[in-house]
């Protein structure tokens, strides 16, 4: 079996003096979506917040690509090969759509241009608007910027925040289509979905938190058929 791309080892973390993890590992393979469910409070976000340098690790290791990163700086994290896009503020609302793909590639060294021509390519409807500012988006369309942003820099490893939260159920379906053409772009990704049946019906592996903990593991299909997953965390 290959080395994981993405290796989180017994960690502990949270805000300040209040934990929030509890020796909590997980990992994702390259080339997969493994999604992160669970209740609010349940330290999902804290996961993507601690591996992206945000939050100190406490105790316990990251490894990417087979390298310890534990306490890197999350500019450093993004030239090493690793992106984030947060569930709010996740673009520069006056800024336009092509200034806001060029800030995303501040850290490239060569081949901007041709990178931002292939996003173009990939997503139209931010094609279509590149002179317009990003204030002028939907939400649906703000969230397809927010992705193309983190892939400027052609990212090993994408870690998504909440990718539906807030945006109407017909709009939701779109966003997780753009998830998956995210995924075949050669990204593998970590996500955090509280639309927990929509984003495991996308994810080839998922993980179950409570209080800072996994309390399932398996793959995506094997969690949305779990008759205790079912009823404790997808309402059924």
């Amino acid at each position: 079996m290959s080395e994981p791309v993405l290796d989180v080892d017994s960690v502990d973390s949270g805000y300040g003096d209040v934990q929030v993890l509890d020796d909590l590992s997980l990992h994702l393979d390259q080339d997969e979506i493994v999604c992160l469910i669970g209740p609010n409070g349940a330290g999902k976000s804290t996961v993507l917040k601690t591996v992206f340098g945000l939050l100190d690790v406490w105790s316990g290791s990251v490894t990417f690509r087979g390298e310890d990163i534990t306490g890197t700086e999350p500019a450093d994290l993004v030239r090493r090969g690793m992106g984030y896009v947060p569930q709010v503020d996740n673009v520069f609302s006056s800024m336009t759509i092509d200034e806001n793909l060029r800030m995303g590639g501040v850290s490239r060294e060569s081949g901007l241009d041709e990178a931002i021509d292939r996003l173009y390519d990939r997503f139209d409807i931010i094609e279509e608007k590149r002179d317009k500012k990003a204030s002028t988006l939907s939400g649906g369309q703000r969230q397809v910027l927010a992705f193309a942003r983190a892939l400027v820099t052609e990212p090993d490893v994408l870690l998504i925040d909440e990718p539906s939260a807030g945006l109407a159920p017909n709009i939701v379906r779109d966003v997780f289509e753009n998830v998956q053409t995210v995924n075949e772009l050669g990204t593998a990704i970590l996500m955090v979905e509280q639309n927990a049946t929509e984003g495991l019906g996308i994810s080839d592996r998922g993980y179950v938190l409570d209080q800072g903990q996994v309390r399932f593991e398996d793959d995506a299909a094997a969690l949305l058929e779990n008759p205790e997953v079912g009823q404790l965390y997808l309402g059924g």
